[in-house]
């Protein structure tokens, strides 16, 4: 009998099979993302569970950092006049309305719905981001945007303006965001951004308007802009 009939084919394929689906994991978990200048690479999976060895908890990304400008200070001062006029005002509170605004409104413009910006923008706002994900439909342009994490929110600015018969109040607030940002063009090819994630600095301006026909204040996002 030949020696060769003793070989296990099966055996042998499905090892060289195992070594190429090996090879393609390290590949695609071996890549670099940029942070910041820093680099990170990830961890290999293991092609099968371990069942003796319990799951690894989930890793948090630490919170957001608030900064909320001292009592004594102008913007204190304002922020205090805030929360007299509108009876449950907090900045912590706020901060943190703004942090899943930000999220939300983020990715709402990136998909392009509309409703969920109504939800959060002023008209005049959500005129300005309806007019942009327009042109970019009729361009036939995806947009891809993925937030990685939000490192901070500073309440940088605040006014009370008081009027007849009412108070219009405006928070600004810089956000500092690590995202992976990409404007594709009809054929998937990049226009602008990159598979890098990036670190963005924004600000962002919230009104709130409280009278006879607005009891309960409602905070809008009323523009956004680069920081």
């Amino acid at each position: 009998m030949s020696v060769l009939s003793h070989i296990p084919y099966d055996i042998v394929i499905f090892a060289l099979l195992t070594a190429l689906l090996v090879w393609r994991l390290r590949a695609v978990l071996g890549r670099r993302v940029d942070v910041g200048g820093s680099s990170v690479t990830a961890a290999p999976v293991p092609a099968r569970p371990q069942p003796a060895a319990a799951a690894p908890a989930p890793v948090e990304e630490p919170g957001a950092k608030f900064d909320i400008p001292q009592p004594a200070t102008r913007v204190g001062q304002v922020l205090a006049e805030i929360a007299a006029a509108q009876p449950g005002f907090k900045p912590e509170i706020f901060l943190q309305n703004a942090q899943k605004a930000f999220r939300d409104v983020v990715t709402a413009f990136a998909t392009g719905d509309r409703e969920k910006l109504r939800v959060y923008l002023t008209p005049e706002a959500f005129a300005g981001f309806d007019a942009a994900i327009t042109a970019r439909e009729e361009a036939q342009q995806q947009q891809r945007t993925e937030i990685v994490g939000i490192n901070s929110l500073a309440i940088v600015d605040a006014v009370l303006t008081r009027f007849e018969g009412g108070e219009k109040a405006r928070i600004d607030v810089q956000i500092v965001s690590r995202q992976i940002s990409i404007l594709n063009d009809v054929g998937g090819q990049p226009l602008i951004g990159t598979e890098s994630v990036t670190e963005f600095s924004d600000l962002w301006e919230f009104e709130s308007e409280t009278g006879p026909n607005q009891p309960v204040a409602a905070w809008h996002l009323a523009a956004a802009r680069a920081a």
